[in-house]
């Protein structure tokens, strides 16, 4: 699996579909190749210094790595953002959220949302 590491990737992936869990939230996008999945992590500061905040990306990355291998598809780009339960989650639990959501995405029961707001121009 490659990582995704410039910052338009990132919110090109935000566009996409997502799926939030008690433990973390999920973006994928399909790039419509088929090239191997690529994957980023983040955690936002509102989580925290930066200790906590490396130890969040860092459960993050190993759920990832050993229980998601096999459900990440060929072709797509997944961001895991941490939440603040994501510390003290039991990892089989935190696994078992990535999973169920990276399935959900994939089923197509996703929300898809936009943050921007329409401008109200003055009359």
């Amino acid at each position: 699996m490659k990582r995704l590491q410039r910052r338009q990737d990132f919110l090109s992936a935000a566009r996409g579909q997502s799926w939030a869990t008690r433990g973390s939230v999920v973006q994928a996008r399909n790039r419509g190749d088929s090239e191997p999945p690529r994957i980023g992590f983040t955690a936002t500061r509102r989580l925290g210094g930066a200790v906590v905040r490396n130890h969040i990306r860092r459960r993050l990355k190993e759920a990832v790595r050993t229980g998601l291998a096999d459900e990440l598809k060929p072709g797509y780009d997944y961001v895991f953002i941490g939440r603040s339960q994501t510390a003290s989650r039991p990892f089989d639990q935190l696994k078992t959220d990535l999973r169920d959501a990276v399935r959900k995405i994939h089923s197509g029961r996703t929300s898809t949302y936009s943050r921007r707001k329409e401008r109200r121009r003055p009359s």
